[in-house]
């Protein structure tokens, strides 16, 4: 198993914790990492984009000059797609973009990506993280006791303090162990996880 130090809130060392090797030491499957991060980014298109086609311009019903004989090159109509205010060529329609993967990709994707950061060295346990207020200067205080600058904080319960002293910060996102995924896990440098929150995933992807 994996072992990995412990820190506090003051960025020292206050003990090691051992990691499930099926959730944070897992194969990593390149192919379904991409396919969740493709997920993530289509879901959230709108899909409402849409353009006319030659058959939706108005106007354009009659021939505009004589088929032979006037110089020109032959036109049928004024909305052609060749014309100034006629239509799009394979226009763009409302389309739904979004599709789904089944649950054990989705976790075998999660763990791939844990198990990455796992490797690169760049995930940080913390005995615990509460704060007594809101407040973004103890977050940012809180990282860089850990030399952290673009953050995924994971906890394993809503903490509303540490979630609105989260949100101000542009490189930070806090998350629960249940809302967390691969697209914000590959997006930012380092996982900032507690205690709790690492048996709760090891708990749901083991």
């Amino acid at each position: 198993m994996a072992n990995v130090s412990v820190y506090n809130m003051e960025g020292k060392e206050v003990g090691s914790m051992e990691l499930n090797d099926k959730v944070f030491a897992a194969p990593i499957n390149e192919h379904l990492v991409h396919m969740a991060v493709v997920l993530q980014l289509a879901n959230k298109r709108q899909g409402t984009q849409s353009a006319k086609t030659r058959s939706e311009v108005s106007g354009g019903g009659r021939k505009p000059w004589r088929q032979k004989g006037t110089g020109h090159a032959r036109q049928g109509s004024t909305r052609s797609p060749q014309w100034a205010g006629g239509g799009v060529v394979f226009a763009p329609k409302p389309r739904d973009y979004s599709f789904k993967m089944n649950k054990k990709e989705k976790a075998a994707a999660i763990r791939s990506a844990l198990s990455s950061r796992v490797n690169e060295n760049k995930f940080v346990v913390l005995d615990e993280l509460n704060f007594d207020e809101i407040k973004t200067k103890k977050m940012v205080s809180v990282l860089n006791n850990l030399n952290v600058n673009k953050a995924l904080v994971v906890t394993a319960d809503k903490n509303e303090n540490v979630v609105l002293s989260a949100r101000n910060i542009p490189t930070v996102r806090a998350a629960f162990t249940n809302t967390i995924n691969v697209y914000d896990i590959l997006k930012y440098d380092t996982v900032v996880i507690t205690k709790d929150a690492v048996a709760k995933l090891e708990e749901v992807y083991a």
